[in-house]
């Protein structure tokens, strides 16, 4: 993956990096310092909890670890691997819809892809219980199904669809990318439909597909809130490294079970790299950008359109499920109106809501920063130390995050209570599994920055700083905007990689949503949700069109500018 998104974005020439050299170098230094303190030291912390469980070397940890395991390994490949394969599925179709037909409701598909995006993981698990359960309102009330709605079945189902959306938009954005002459080129040589389908477009989006199933394998891999909730009997590997570091309180063997599944995260990413070889990820050529005239073959699209409108009809009966459990007093049982669960909600949990509004501000503002001051000086450099940096800051994006919640307990609960208190661990773990994709938007931007802007400022008498601070930081507005707009996300949904971090002090709304739906509570889950999904796109919303609509106006303006 590392290797892979290096190669997704364009480097400045030879020539532009050479323009602008003396950029002021503790930034980067201290930025370094931050990547190696906060990524790799855990890393290795991890490690050696479970080489050294009681201060001298042993294997004990690992001792029968892969025979004592081997059904939990079974079962998280088999997971992993048929989640995989479906949303990879449901994504090409998605993405292949947007794309390449003029089918109507395109923006009500990416609508429904977005919402689903910014969900918190384990909302679709709550959904397939008020659905699906067994006094869900389609299995029981509707259809009288008397069924065990709790296996792999149920696990495979909703976290393909749940990750279903980012698939899509990977693959999408390779689509639109993609050179659309080859395409007519190929139908003007006699090529029908499906050929330039099978042999020309499918192989220019395989960047896209692999990118995609890599991400895909490892949120599954990671996922255990899901096998939790609706898995029944049917244990993973994450869950037992949950449960062992949560309910056991064994940290070593947690630190074991871990490593065991970074494994076939690990695996997964030698096999991403032989596919991808020297390929990239996004491209924009000549041609692309623009909506494909290449129709679909009539069975195939025919096929496509059943697909995503039966994934869309899914979605939205989903998210109705959850904001009408909201407002219903019991579901399953009295679905008369009520509004006690968004009362409770704002009597009990806004210090949670807005807490966790405080960490995601500031984790996106963070990681913002630190993404395009990174992106500055790796953007243009191509030194060992740089090469090495680069690599370390991309070790979190394939580490589960359980894998990088138990290092962080295990490097830093040396740390004052007061620091723990204040949320540092949390804020600081979200910055660091994110900051790689500001570090790429960062450099991606740079590459479309011309270095001499910087050496006039200081022909005019401006020193490094200045030239950073008046010419780059602004013009690396959209990389702010993107790695802010996914920080953001990021930090109020997500709960694999913090739950481990949280204390009384520290809960987020997401920590308060998992304990209402493991004790049932529906309403209150169902409440926390709507507020989680509200806030999180209004946000997004708004900071989208601050930023990059501001952008957008600035080149509007300056086009209208040169053709007057």
């Amino acid at each position: 993956m590392a290797d892979g998104r290096r190669n997704s974005v364009r480097k400045p020439s030879r020539h532009a990096r050479g323009a602008s050299q003396d950029a002021p170098l503790l930034p980067f230094v201290l930025l370094s310092v931050g990547v190696l303190a906060f990524v790799l030291w855990p890393t290795i912390a991890i490690l050696r909890e479970s080489l050294y469980p009681d201060g001298s070397f042993s294997l004990a940890c690992y001792e029968d670890l892969i025979v004592k395991n081997y059904g939990l390994i079974e079962n998280s490949l088999f997971i992993g691997f048929w989640t995989t394969l479906f949303a990879l599925a449901i994504g090409l179709c998605c993405a292949l819809y947007v794309t390449h037909t003029d089918y109507r409701g395109k923006r009500v598909v990416l609508a429904v892809l977005m919402m689903t995006l910014i969900s918190p993981p384990f909302m679709s698990s709550l959904s397939y219980i008020m659905l699906f359960g067994r006094r869900g309102l389609i299995s029981w009330k509707l259809l009288g199904l008397h069924w065990n709605p709790y296996g792999p079945h149920g696990i495979i189902l909703m976290e393909s669809v749940g990750l279903a959306s980012i698939a899509a938009f990977l693959i999408m954005a390779v689509l639109k990318g993609m050179d659309k002459d080859l395409e007519t080129a190929s139908l003007d040589l006699g090529a029908g439909k499906g050929a330039t389908l099978t042999k020309i477009t499918l192989p220019l989006a395989r960047p896209g597909i692999v990118t995609a199933g890599l991400i895909v394998f490892i949120k599954s891999l990671s996922d255990f809130g899901t096998p939790i909730f609706i898995g029944g009997n049917y244990n993973v590997l994450a869950t037992h490294a949950y449960t062992t570091a949560v309910g056991s309180y064994d940290l070593p063997k947690a630190a074991a079970i871990s490593a065991l599944l970074l494994l076939p995260a690990l695996v997964a990413f030698v096999i991403y790299r032989r596919l991808m070889g020297n390929k990239s990820l996004f491209s924009v050529k000549p041609g692309g950008g623009a909506s494909s005239k290449f129709g679909l073959p009539r069975a195939l699209g025919t096929v496509i359109y059943l697909v995503v409108w039966s994934y869309v009809a899914f979605e939205i009966a989903k998210y109705g499920a959850i904001f009408c459990g909201a407002f219903v007093k019991t579901w399953g049982v009295d679905f008369s109106p009520t509004y006690r669960h968004m009362e409770a909600l704002k009597i009990a949990k806004m210090g949670s809501l807005f807490r966790s509004l405080k960490y995601a501000f500031t984790a996106a503002t963070a990681a913002g920063l630190m993404g395009v001051l990174m992106a500055r000086y790796l953007g243009r450099s191509e030194g060992p130390l740089a090469r090495m940096i680069d690599f370390v800051a991309d070790l979190p994006f394939i580490l589960p995050g359980p894998f990088f919640g138990i290092a962080y307990l295990l490097a830093f609960n040396w740390m004052p209570e007061a620091v723990l208190a204040s949320g540092f661990l949390i804020v600081t773990n979200c910055v660091y599994r994110q900051l790689s994709i500001g570090i790429k938007s960062g450099i991606s931007v740079m590459g479309q920055i011309n270095p001499e802007l910087e050496d006039a400022v200081r022909d005019q008498g401006g020193g490094p700083l200045t030239a950073l601070r008046d010419v780059t930081i602004p013009l690396m507005a959209p990389a702010f905007a993107v790695s802010f707009i996914n920080t953001f996300t990021f930090t109020m949904t997500t709960v694999g990689g913090i739950i481990f971090l949280i204390t009384p002090y520290t809960k987020v709304m997401t920590a308060e949503m998992f304990e209402a739906i493991q004790s049932g509570d529906i309403g209150a889950s169902s409440a926390m949700a709507s507020v989680i999904v509200v806030v999180t796109m209004t946000v997004n919303l708004i900071f989208s069109r601050l930023v990059l609509g501001g952008k957008k106006r600035e080149v509007q303006n300056v086009s209208s500018a040169k053709q007057s």
